[in-house]
């Protein structure tokens, strides 16, 4: 099957467990929803119908919609997509400090349950690094969490303010780690003590951007060395519509390195279905 913003036709030889959720994607829609920043890597082929062919080709059911770049604080269009993909859906948000405490409760009802932070890319980014603290105060008594994406070396700079954050923290991407230090980069020991006190996630997301494929080598040591630490709290995510990548990676192929990544089928129940329904509330 042929997925917009995706190479391969062919299905993952890895078969999604019934309630497999892909726990980080964006989606756009700029017919429906102008950006106000299209400047900030606007993707085409990527609405809802279009997500749908990508979960037909997967096997996931369950998904986790993360507010893109281009639209910068103007939820719109990760709310329209919650509507429209229903219970089997949450999202992450993107807000600034003076958000109004109605919207953030209207939002939690919409299925919002967490606000994201990515500053790796000053020139698209829509936050700054001292609105996290005083955003993730205001969120955690709704039992939101903070998702993080930062480059290795900002994440060593935020190293205190981090580590201090209320409630849960998720970090993006396998925490953009350097690919030549690998697990020998400074942010891998800050993000390794955040968790082992058992209130932060990883996704396991992103392999494309610590190296080429098929395989992803400098990825996989990474993955599993955080997989080691805290299997019950890694989530696995496709980055569908890859907006970093002008060449779109082959979906299956990113799916399938679960399988060498976590080769044990409870492990990979756990990071695709069981570890998901806790963090999101599916």
């Amino acid at each position: 099957m042929q997925v917009p913003n995706s190479s391969g036709t062919a299905a993952p030889k890895l078969k999604a467990p019934p309630g497999a959720c892909d726990c980080h994607m964006h989606l756009y829609d700029g017919a429906r929803f102008p950006p106000p920043r299209p400047q900030a890597r606007m993707q085409d082929g990527a609405t809802v119908a279009d997500y749908r062919l990508f979960q037909q080709r997967i096997g996931t059911s369950r998904v986790v919609v993360v507010q893109p770049a281009a639209y910068g604080t103007d939820n719109a269009v990760t709310l329209d997509a919650l509507a429209q993909l229903g219970g089997a859906a949450r999202g992450i948000a993107v807000v600034h400090p003076d958000v109004a405490e109605t919207e953030l409760r209207a939002m939690d009802t919409a299925g919002i349950c967490g606000i994201r932070f990515t500053q790796f890319d000053p020139r698209t980014a829509a936050t700054t690094i001292d609105m996290v603290e005083p955003l993730a105060k205001r969120v955690e008594p709704l039992g939101w969490h903070v998702q993080i994406h930062l480059r290795s070396d900002q994440i060593v700079d935020a190293a205190d303010m981090l580590q201090r954050l209320p409630g849960t923290v998720v970090f993006d991407h396998l925490g953009r780690l350097s690919p030549q230090a690998g697990t020998n980069d400074p942010a891998f020991a800050i993000i390794r003590r955040m968790l082992d006190r058992g209130r932060t996630w990883m996704k396991l997301s992103g392999a494309y951007m610590f190296g080429a494929g098929p395989r992803y080598t400098e990825a996989a040591a990474i993955a599993r060395a955080y997989m080691a630490a805290a299997p019950e709290r890694m989530v696995w995510g496709s980055d569908w519509p890859h907006p970093t990548e002008a060449e779109k990676p082959d979906d299956a192929v990113l799916f399938d390195l679960l399988s060498e990544w976590a080769p044990d089928a409870a492990a990979q129940q756990r990071i695709l279905v069981d570890n998901p329904a806790r963090l999101y509330g599916f």
